[in-house]
């Protein structure tokens, strides 16, 4: 007899980020990273484990709507759920009630990134897979019914989406075989924090090179000088082969791999991210402003929901060989649609749980497979990291077919709370998640939650009574 979901868990975990300048940048200045965590408890040991990120306050307010959301799930067969997943994503998303606070946007829609990801990790976990691996072996009938296609067919029908998968099935093996044996591309925005001084960009940034990254992101927005000179210090080191890993050479960056991206003489690519902070004009001519330390890309250069605004922006930089990427704030698969439709971004940026959940990323990974827009996840906060090297896997193996230009967010904070947390190899590139029993890789340290869970946490009564 398959197990029944009885209830659910909620944990309102926040880490005192802000005290270090992790995570700063233009838009977000006092960030304290932190989980709206969720656990879907069954009648026997299965267990599902999700979250979705915010940066401190508010983050109770999340928690309360996962909680609304879990209870439509109490007393429901687990296999049932798992047997069509699009399904059930329909389901939790059309309670009337909780949509008119929406619609599929804000935190209800944050909210059900959480418990549908609590879901794809217990289906992983049933099958003793990781989860990247459940999907990729999956049928393309099975991953078609998994994807949520509500509001799309204009852009990618059920029909395309299934040629397109069908169409890599039969090399999926070969690509599971080859990132295994060298990772997935990543890049490295820990050494970009505005609240970093200096000496401290410079010496991060040093530590990236030697740990084999060649892509870099900085953040900007605050103050054009301090931009440049931050960019000039990062460019410095990344462009000089004498800071190159012992028996690293330059790439080259002409190649298939790099052209386009305004690589340095190593072969080394920079990309800056404003985080909203700017309207349309002063987007376009402060970007200008900074080509000489030629970006690859300028990251969410004005509000996320202004597709118009970035086409005309991306228009704008075409002639400075800067491109445009945004995602990590796109309410849902509607905005990434018209994105794309408008020819509004060079990378598309999924967020594993702005999106709302596994089911939705699915379907914008089909949309950005079908418009040629290369997929770089964001992964700038505590759990995402874990998080999307599944999602770039299942892209690069069953959709897409390609990791050659991508490159997969990577931050070094607060790894260390999760069981099985991501790890980088020595080429700068993921490590594949390989534990059977690990699902989304999202599962907390109870010592953790015990810790800084708000408000009664050790951490924050520690605080309060100082």
């Amino acid at each position: 007899m398959a197990p029944k979901i009885t209830g659910y868990k909620t944990h309102d975990v926040r880490f005192p980020t802000s005290l270090s300048g992790d995570g700063t940048d233009a838009m977000n200045t006092d960030c304290d990273y932190s989980s709206a965590y969720v656990k879907l408890l069954t009648d026997s040991d299965l267990t599902g484990f999700g979250m979705t990120f915010t940066i401190g306050r508010g983050n109770d307010i999340v928690c309360m709507a996962i909680e609304e959301l879990s209870k439509r799930l109490v007393g429901k067969d687990v296999e049932e759920i798992f047997a069509n997943m699009g399904k059930t994503w329909d389901y939790l998303s059309a309670d009337s009630q909780l949509r008119w606070i929406g619609p599929e946007k804000g935190v209800i829609h944050i909210a059900l990134g959480a418990v549908d990801n609590a879901l794809w990790d217990m289906f992983a976990r049933s099958r003793n897979k990781p989860l990247w691996k459940l999907v990729v072996d999956m049928s393309p009938e099975e991953i078609v019914n998994a994807t949520a296609f509500r509001y799309i067919t204009d852009a990618i029908t059920r029909e395309e989406a299934l040629a397109m998968l069908k169409e890599k099935a039969a090399t999926r093996a070969e690509r599971e075989a080859k990132v295994r044996e060298v990772g997935y591309p990543a890049y490295v925005t820990s050494a970009g924090w505005l609240g970093y001084s200096d000496e401290k960009v410079a010496r991060l940034t040093r530590e990236a090179v030697e740990a084999g990254f060649n892509h870099f992101k900085m953040k900007v927005g605050a103050d054009r000088a301090s931009d440049l000179r931050r960019g000039k210090i990062i460019r410095g080191i990344i462009d000089d082969p004498q800071y190159l890993p012992a028996g690293h050479t330059p790439r080259d960056p002409t190649g298939d791999a790099l052209a386009g991206k305004n690589a340095g003489p190593t072969g080394s690519v920079l990309m800056i991210d404003a985080n909203q902070v700017w309207d349309v004009p002063e987007a376009i001519e402060y970007v200008k402003s900074l080509a000489e330390i030629k970006p690859w890309f300028i990251e969410e250069p004005t509000a996320p929901d202004d597709i118009l605004g970035h086409a005309a922006i991306r228009k704008a930089l075409e002639p400075y060989g800067i491109g445009v990427a945004t995602g990590e704030h796109a309410h849902n698969r509607i905005v990434f649609k018209q994105l794309l439709q408008a020819k509004a971004i060079d990378v598309c940026q999924i967020d594993s749980c702005r999106l709302a959940g596994v089911s939705e990323v699915l379907s914008v990974l089909l949309m950005a497979a079908k418009f040629g827009v290369t997929v770089c996840p964001h992964a700038g906060g505590v759990g995402l990291c874990e998080y999307v090297i599944h999602l770039s896997l299942i892209d690069y193996i069953a959709i897409s077919g390609t990791m050659e230009r991508n490159v997969l967010e990577f931050v070094d904070h607060l790894h260390e709370h999760f069981l099985y947390p991501c790890s980088i190899n020595q080429n700068g590139r993921y490590n594949v998640p390989n534990k059977a029993n690990e699902g989304y890789s999202i599962e907390m340290h109870e010592s953790s939650i015990a810790e800084y869970e708000f408000p009664h946490g050790s951490y924050w009564k520690s605080v309060r009574g100082a």
